[in-house]
């Protein structure tokens, strides 16, 4: 066998059975890159580890290895997803709690192992300048609990700088929260009871408003729905029974009335948007205007004031030829560093798909092909058999995937630039692996509210509006359009004033809506974004959390009905508090591996592989 001239080899083969004996995955796979780490599938990824082998390097890949392993082995997704808070803050705080509490549990039979994951948290601490923090104010609260935590259940100092922060916060954290902190121990193993254990935590440290509903809180006695129903049918009895004596007592009247009923839902029916346009504009000085209804099948809370002004718009009807293609030329001008490695990730989930359409293996295996991947085995001990390998047929549903990119200002230059160039190449892969792709864009018509605030402001600023700008959702492929017809379309990001505001959840409800329709087996929908929702016009008029409650609102209405598949990948912006899975990557340039991934893992052909990518990978991010 041909030895390798790597010294680092031994370390890293070496490095990965350890990993896998941690985690108790025997089928993992462990690679070292310059990527961000994190898991994804049966793979975990760790920090390179160069010919040099420096001590910062060794203990970096080390520790890095041992957190994440413990994660695998400790953490259930399902039992997390239950109890996670539904605020930000209590979100954060809840999460790094739980890391705590696996890397302590796994300590508990390894000390080893704990110590290179100090190592890895102190060099983590000193490179986000915690030492210099002077004040708490200036330090993360969920940090410092999660190092205040991790630091009772083992009885171990912290690194030098998250011990600062920690000592910070330690006494405002043992003053709110002493009496949870004293049970730690016997909730430490049951992920379940850690996870109420520190729900009170997080409500004894000020933020119990954003836990959201006690997921152990039993349902309502029946006999008192049973009452709330009989009260209700019997009020919905006495009325029928009310416009039947009417209806007895003076037939003429019941018919009058049924005909003024159905003459005035066909003029609303009729009545055009120009003629309800006048109607707005006609002063009426004994009523005020009426709140517009509701327009969300996610919160029967949300309101618009006027939809006459928002537009659904194909990306060619907002530019001529002649520009979408010096546009689209400006685009491949402007990334043409980036393409090798954007194809480069294409083309691997293309052959994962590609392999997974085809074929798929059965292992350890009497008789059939030879598992060239296990010799290894036989060759470090000649006892032990030879593993083979059968080929088995794989059904693949048909798919439809589609891509919402984020069209705000915040988005302008380089990443928006990537987002294009990243769903131009997807969209081509997928394409040729029989996956039909919808490539959608959302933003508003204008700033500080449009044709809609001054709508708004004629009609004399009735309070509680509602979303108040103009909307422009944008169709850059169509899910039956072939890509070498509108290829050109992506262009339009590059033009310049087309970037504004950004309202999310009404552009994820249409995307939403599109894909329901859709008569492929499977739908996925992923989501690009680089902020929350933001609209000056309508936050100015409403409710601070307007736009993101109704944001999460449509989000938990996706998720429970289940047509379509979610997920979100976030720049340099946590999704992972509003979408269940998700990503959050730290610099542009990983928007590439990270939309690859992504797919990769929910056309993983093993359902309990993709269920731990997406639950598990996608919130420790690439």
């Amino acid at each position: 066998m041909k030895r390798s001239d790597n010294p680092a080899d031994p370390f890293k083969k070496a490095l990965a059975e350890a990993t896998r004996a941690l985690a108790d995955e025997h089928e993992l796979t462990v690679t070292f890159t310059a990527d961000p780490s994190g898991v994804a599938g049966d793979t975990m990824r760790l920090p390179q580890v160069s010919r040099r082998m420096t001590r910062d390097e060794i203990l970096q890949a080390r520790g890095t290895a041992d957190a994440l392993a413990m994660k695998l082995r400790h953490h259930d997704p399902a039992t997390h997803a239950r109890y996670v808070p539904a605020g930000p803050m209590a979100r954060e705080l809840y999460e790094a709690m739980e890391t705590a509490r696996c890397e302590a549990l796994g300590a508990r039979d390894m000390p080893g192992a704990l110590s290179n994951i100090d190592a890895k948290l102190g060099a983590e601490a000193e490179r986000r300048g915690f030492a210099q923090i002077k004040s708490p104010s200036d330090a993360p609260l969920a940090a410092a609990a999660g190092y205040i935590l991790r630091q009772a259940a083992t009885g171990r100092p912290l690194p030098h700088a998250a011990q600062h922060v920690a000592d910070l916060w330690r006494p405002f954290v043992e003053q709110q929260a002493g009496e949870a902190l004293a049970d730690i121990d016997a909730a430490l193993p049951d992920q379940a009871a850690f996870a109420r254990l520190a729900r009170r935590m997080i409500a004894d440290l000020g933020y119990g408003d954003q836990l959201g509903d006690d997921p152990d809180q039993p349902e309502p006695d029946a006999p008192d729905e049973d009452a709330e129903q009989q009260q209700e049918s019997g009020s919905e009895e006495s009325a029928e029974q009310a416009d039947a004596e009417d209806t007895e007592a003076s037939p003429e009247r019941s018919q009058e009335r049924t005909q003024d009923e159905r003459q005035a839902q066909v003029s609303l029916d009729d009545q055009s948007d120009e003629e309800l346009v006048e109607d707005a504009e006609q002063p009426d000085s004994e009523m005020p205007p009426e709140l517009p209804p509701p327009v969300s099948d996610a919160s029967p809370d949300y309101r618009v004031y006027t939809q006459i002004f928002d537009e659904e718009i194909r990306a060619e009807d907002l530019a001529d030829p002649a520009e979408l293609e010096r546009l689209r030329a400006y685009l491949d001008k402007q990334l043409e560093p980036l393409r090798g490695a954007v194809s480069r990730l294409a083309n691997k989930l293309q052959r994962r798909l590609q392999a997974q359409q085809n074929r798929s293996w059965e292992f350890d295996k009497e008789e059939g092909v030879l598992d060239a991947g296990r010799l290894a085995r036989v060759v470090a001990n000649p006892t032990t058999p030879l593993s083979f390998k059968v080929e088995k047929d794989t059904e693949f549903r048909d798919t439809v995937v589609t891509i919402l990119i984020d069209n705000s200002g915040s988005m302008r230059g380089r990443p928006i630039s990537i987002a294009a160039i990243c769903a131009d190449v997807l969209a081509r892969t997928l394409e040729r692996c029989s996956v039909k792709v919808e490539l959608l864009g959302f933003t508003t018509r204008a700033w500080k509210g449009g044709q809609s605030r001054e709508k708004w402001l004629k009609d004399g600023r009735p309070a509680g509006p509602g979303r108040l700008n103009d909307l422009r959702h944008i169709i850059y492929k169509g899910a039956d359009a072939p890509w070498r017809r509108v290829r050109p379309n992506l262009g339009l990001m590059m033009k310049e004033g087309l970037l504004k505001e950004n309202i999310d959840g009404e552009a994820l409800e249409w995307a939403h809506r599109r894909l329901v329709k859709r008569a492929e087996a499977r739908r996925i929908l992923m989501v690009i974004s680089d902020g929350a929702p933001v609209d000056d016009s309508t936050l100015s008029v409403n409710p601070a959390n307007y736009l993101e409650k109704h944001l999460r609102d449509v989000i938990a209405m996706v998720e429970r009905r289940r047509q379509v598949e979610l997920i979100a990948i976030g720049i340099g912006h946590d999704v992972t508090r509003y979408y269940q899975r998700a990503v959050t990557i730290t610099d542009v340039e990983q928007l590439a591996g990270a939309m690859t991934e992504q797919l990769a893992a929910l056309f993983e052909a093993d359902p309990r592989k993709r269920a731990r990518a997406m639950a598990v990978g996608g919130r420790r991010g690439f």
